[in-house]
């Protein structure tokens, strides 16, 4: 055995070290630092514990504790410390998987005798945490085959599943610690407890094993964990915030929408002011698609099951369906889950030529998904949703082009609505469900990565992601608090064309197959609503908030004043409400803060004798006396108007 081994660092540079060096002796030799941050090692590419010796000639990155590999490690390494708590304080449970998670850690458990954990047991987890934590215990990688892993966790069947599914001849690693906890992992985790210690148990809730409802229904605790007491803290303050911004909360404070329990879970109704900002963001957004020449279409709610046999729905999506009606003497109709083989046979109902390409078909077009009742959430995951779907047929000469138009419309028209940071994520052909040749789906995929490009937003890379017929541009949007939201989706597809034999007459008067875009920009309007309403925290911006500006006349005498006030904003479109003095002035100003109304106007004695109006602007420090009337209609009038009218104006000097 050679004395010395090479290793090569991430910027080329070599080192020469002793034989049987190990990862982390390796971060201690290049600076103290590092050392103390490091928590992993990457070697040619794949993670390793600190303390396994380095092979010769390895590419070796070192992997720290901020990063986001490294807090990956920390969770993982966390979790295993809660479920070695949670079997010292149950002795007999049983522990399934404890993977990490964005942002934090779960492990699901079967506790002895169907026992269940309360809210109030996650600080007794907690406390038993903090003591191995303090304990400096160390993780110990072991190697063993799948017979032994078998008699090593004879006592845990979710474990000898995982192990009876390994390939043969595989072996299986554990991790153990010094008072005798073992874990089925294939790792890295941290040297030992001693570096974990910040972190936090937030929720206890129901899973199923393996997914699958008609498997043992488990109980799972999640956590979060981060490499400071700094980090842990402003994640904390990071849920605080998400919390007070959630949209089912603010939804019923703010009187938006609701789920009646009598109509079923994942269907919303919203109620007049919720339907108010739904109108204007369906309004704003028709009305850019026609400017864009877009041409809307509309189709029904439900079809024969033979149309989503030819598109492929039923093949790839029949468990996400709702189950049929069988009408017509047996004929089995479906609720349709997409629009786009409707939008299709649109396109066939006479022949097409080339000149009337691209053909732009638009549709708010409400779709239905038998979503599990454990995801379904609020407005971000119904049942019943309305998807602004919009499937272009295009020529091949064409494509490029319209991917790169409808994506730069699509960007624009999001930052319309007030969102502002984006990256966009490539979908490719998946595994299993695709169907289409190769060199299709990579002709595809490049003119998507192309289209992505030519953004100049990060890409992002998601192998093996796409839909069954194509892969997809998906759009990433942060919110206001820095969350990441998946929006709009932009779709290449050269296979549904196919499978319902599409044609169009080219100039040469033979038959040519085109190419299909899907576009959604919402996602869903119920869904893009809830994201706009944490984003703005239920303040919405004045051309979306459903009451525009609140009029308080001071006294009853002041009440035809504020009709007239009330008249002038209403003519340049404005929504106004009027709060009348029963109840005293100061309690109807709070009402409307509370409401999140972006303008409250007050008028009295002073007001009616001058014709001004006090100003008390969502957000501003201070109210502002003796506004004119006429000023107050143009500077309110202007920045009521949707994004593109407002352009219009500020270019036409409209609004000062």
């Amino acid at each position: 055995m050679a004395d010395e081994i090479k290793v090569i660092l991430p910027d080329g540079a070599t080192l020469n070290l002793p034989a049987g060096t190990s990862g982390g002796e390796l971060a201690a030799r290049i600076g103290r630092r590092l050392a103390s941050a490091a928590v992993a090692v990457a070697v040619n590419g794949e993670l390793w514990d600190l303390a396994r010796p380095l092979p010769d000639g390895a590419k070796v990155r070192i992997i720290t504790d901020a990063s986001d590999e490294g807090r990956q490690i920390i969770r993982h390494s966390t979790a295993h410390v809660m479920a070695q708590a949670v079997t010292a304080l149950w002795p007999g449970a049983r522990f399934a998987i404890g993977p990490p998670i964005q942002d934090g850690f779960y492990y699901d458990f079967e506790l002895p005798g169907g026992a269940s954990f309360s809210e109030d047991d996650l600080e007794r987890v907690e406390e038993k945490m903090r003591q191995i934590v303090a304990e400096a215990q160390p993780f110990v990688r072991e190697e063993h085959t799948a017979e032994e892993g078998l008699e090593l966790f004879s006592d845990q069947p979710y474990k000898k599943e995982v192990i009876e599914a390994v390939p043969a001849g595989e072996q299986i690693t554990a991790y153990r610690n010094s008072d005798g906890f073992v874990d089925l992992c294939r790792g890295p985790h941290v040297p030992s407890t001693a570096r974990l210690g910040h972190f936090k148990l937030t929720r206890v809730a129901g899973a199923y094993w393996r997914g699958d409802e008609k498997r043992p229904q488990l109980q799972r605790i999640y956590g979060t964990a981060w490499e400071s007491a700094a980090a842990l803290e402003e994640h904390l303050r990071r849920l605080r915030e998400a919390e007070a911004r959630d949209h089912r909360r603010l939804g019923s404070e703010l009187d938006l929408f609701s789920f009646p329990t009598e109509i079923g879970s994942g269907l919303a109704v919203f109620h007049p002011k919720g339907g108010i900002v739904r109108l204007a963001m369906e309004d704003y957004s028709r009305a850019r698609h026609e400017e864009a020449g877009y041409e809307f279409v509309y189709s029904p709610h439900i079809s024969k099951s033979n149309l989503f046999q030819t598109s492929g729905h039923f093949d790839w999506y029949a468990d996400g369906m709702f189950p049929p009606m069988e009408l017509d003497e047996g004929q089995r109709y479906y609720l349709k889950p997409m629009n786009c083989p409707f939008h299709i046979l649109i396109f066939k109902s006479r022949p097409r030529s080339y000149r009337e390409l691209p053909l732009r078909m638009f549709e708010f077009g409400s779709v239905y998904r038998y979503e599990k009742s454990g995801v379904v959430h609020g407005l971000t995951r119904v049942r019943g949703m309305t998807q602004d779907d919009a499937h272009i047929f295009v020529t091949r000469e064409q494509m490029a082009g319209e991917l790169r138009s409808t994506l730069a419309f699509v960007l624009d028209l999001l930052r319309d609505y007030g969102l502002e940071e984006f990256y966009l994520e490539l979908s490719t052909r998946p595994e299993e469900k695709a169907v289409g040749s190769e060199e299709e789906w990579e002709e595809a995929t490049e003119a998507l990565r192309q289209a992505a490009l030519a953004m100049d937003l990060e890409l992002v890379l998601d192998e093996g992601g796409g839909a069954f017929y194509g892969p997809k541009i998906s759009v990433q949007a942060k919110d206001a608090i820095g969350r990441t939201w998946q929006l709009s989706t932009l779709q290449l597809d050269f296979q549904m064309p196919q499978r319902f034999g599409m044609e169009y007459v080219g100039p040469d008067n033979a038959r040519h197959r085109p190419i299909m875009l899907h576009r959604a920009l919402f996602g869903s309007v119920e869904r893009f609503f809830g994201v706009l309403l944490e984003h703005y925290a239920g303040a919405f911006p004045t051309w979306l908030a459903p009451v525009q500006a609140s009029i308080l006349p001071v006294r009853d005498d002041h009440a035809p004043y504020g009709e007239e006030v009330s008249r002038r904003l209403a003519a340049v479109g404005l929504r106004v409400e009027t709060l009348h003095a029963t109840e005293p002035l100061g309690g109807r100003i709070r009402r409307a803060k509370l409401e999140k109304v972006p303008y409250v106007l007050v008028v009295g004695d002073d007001d009616v004798a001058a014709r001004t109006v006090g100003v008390n602007a969502r957000g501003s420090e201070r109210p502002e006396r003796g506004v004119g009337l006429d000023e107050l209609v143009a500077r309110l009038g202007a920045e009521a108007a949707p994004p593109f009218r407002r352009s219009q104006l500020m270019a036409a000097g409209g609004a000062k």
